[in-house]
């Protein structure tokens, strides 16, 4: 990680430097950012934002005490116990300032991923293909707000040749000025889906709050669109319109894409013993390859496909992204299978959905082989005023698919239930994550007793259902510790709970 000075940063941010109290004075350095205090690590810079429930001026002194290089506040009455501090007018512009002074020294270039959904497969997938030629860094998990891409750019190290990162956004204009705050050579457009339309009036509108990624984007920069999603497309149109010298790459599995998939298919049982993933055919500039992904889901896919066509464009050969698919191991709560010796097989996919994302991961937990499927169905959070519909929907296609059992957790599982009892399938309506986890360790209503080995279990949800407290219950799992509260907890770095 990059270390530059206190006096660098108090420049970058017209603010004021105290570092009386350091032996190095003004030339202690600093590495990395952070806006919780129970993140650092040593030696970051702790921007103390204020917030609607919490004021980070009153962990500064916290974070001091851990380590960190300097404090910057925008208050005078903050007792840091004699650390450094960098005294400025506003702390969340001066974040914004700092970001631009360092992305003009760093990355060398940067690709801007945006979508609906398939973000962060796609950016680890796409950062796992760059790494086999280049030096390379990623925003750490989905932070890719105004927020969190500041915290994930200003951690990169001063050798890195590609950034792969996340830009998202909760209300229109805010994409526009993440991508203004990193200034991507390329943008990649994973989809335009139905989620969280709580925002926005409709599909079209969410669409031209995506097309605001190609704010920051250069004349001559790449766009890397998916080809089977016309409002994707109608955003690179628009680009190549405005642009001098930019290009498109597309994706897709029509004919019509400049880097295609074909010949989709589960990987095959080796041992006879199933394996999660997928194998398919990928064709770009004429050349063709045979892909095996190994992780659940035949909707990542075109999370693999959108990594492969935009690594192929910037140098990658097939060879190299076939051998970095296959090496490939998904994030954290995002199909992550536990096979329990003396349980069930769990899909862990708890991290986040949406209408089509859940219907998605139901189609692809009934293919893989059990003696009985249940779904753990979270609400999907923010679809507007048709939300009743929403639900009622993906219950309905639970039941069609024939899971055996549907449990719909949270305000709007009753809707969710509703819809699958309506298709003929068996349902339980529980109001939260930590009911589901008591159902699940006890199966009332569930046909043929206890859960067991032979059994799959689909867990998803919205983010802020909390369903990974239901995976633990299936997991046997000690509960994880609750923390205090910290200044990230109303201004959080994550964009998990946004539109992504």
């Amino acid at each position: 990680m990059a270390e530059r000075s206190l006096t660098f940063a108090a420049g970058a941010m017209a603010g004021g430097l105290d570092a009386a109290g350091l032996p190095q004075g003004p030339d202690a350095t600093w590495s990395g950012a952070a806006i919780d205090s129970r993140r650092i690590a040593g030696g970051e810079l702790f921007f103390a934002l204020p917030g609607e429930h919490a004021d980070g001026h009153d962990f500064a002194a916290a974070a001091v005490q851990r380590g960190a290089a300097a404090a910057v506040v925008q208050r005078d009455d903050v007792d840091l116990g004699g650390g450094a501090r960098i005294r400025v007018a506003d702390t969340y512009e001066a974040l914004h300032a700092l970001t631009r002074a360092v992305r003009s020294e760093v990355p060398e270039r940067l690709v801007g991923i945006t979508g609906s959904a398939g973000k962060t497969t796609t950016k680890e997938l796409l950062a796992a293909m760059l790494g086999r030629r280049y030096r390379v860094a990623k925003s750490p998990g989905n932070f890719n707000n105004l927020l969190g891409f500041p915290m994930a750019l200003l951690g990169i190290p001063d050798d890195c040749q590609w950034m792969v990162a996340e830009m998202g956004m909760s209300t229109p204009g805010e994409l526009a000025q993440v991508s203004r705050l990193g200034r991507p050579d390329v943008a990649l457009f994973t989809n335009v889906r139905a989620v969280h339309l709580e925002n926005f009036s409709s599909l079209d509108a969410i669409a031209d709050a995506k097309s605001e990624l190609l704010a920051g984007l250069s004349q001559e920069g790449l766009v890397v669109a998916n080809a089977d999603d016309p409002r994707v497309m109608s955003i690179a149109s628009r680009y190549l319109e405005r642009a001098e010298g930019g290009r498109v790459v597309t994706f897709g599995f029509g004919a019509g894409a400049d880097v295609r998939a074909s010949s989709v298919a589960p990987l095959a049982d080796r041992g006879g013993d199933w394996r999660p993933g997928s194998r398919f055919q990928i064709e770009a500039a004429g050349e063709r390859r045979t892909i095996e992904l190994p992780i659940h889901g035949s909707y990542n896919v075109e999370n693999c496909l959108a990594a492969a066509a935009c690594a192929h464009a910037l140098g990658v050969p097939l060879a190299e992204i076939a051998a970095a698919a296959a090496d490939f191991s998904p994030s954290s709560m995002r199909g992550e299978i536990h096979r329990l010796e003396d349980g069930p097989t769990v899909i862990d996919d708890s991290y986040n959905s949406n209408p089509d994302a859940a219907a998605k991961a139901l189609a692809s937990a009934r293919q893989l082989p059990a003696s009985r499927h249940v779904a753990v169905l979270g609400d999907l959070l923010e679809l507007g005023p048709d939300e009743g519909d929403f639900h009622r929907e993906v219950g309905r296609g639970a039941a069609e698919l024939g899971f055996a059992h549907v449990v719909a957790v949270g305000a709007l599982s009753e809707a969710l239930a509703s819809g699958t009892a309506a298709a003929g399938g068996r349902a339980t309506a529980l109001p939260d994550a930590a009911a589901a986890a008591d159902w699940l360790r006890s199966p009332e209503g569930l046909e043929g007793g206890p859960l067991g080995r032979g059994d799959l279990v689909l867990v998803k949800g919205s983010r802020g259902v909390g369903l990974e407290v239901a995976v633990r219950a299936l997991l046997d799992a000690e509960p994880v510790d609750s923390e205090p509260v910290d200044a990230h907890s109303s201004q959080s770095a994550d964009g998990g709970g946004g539109i992504g």
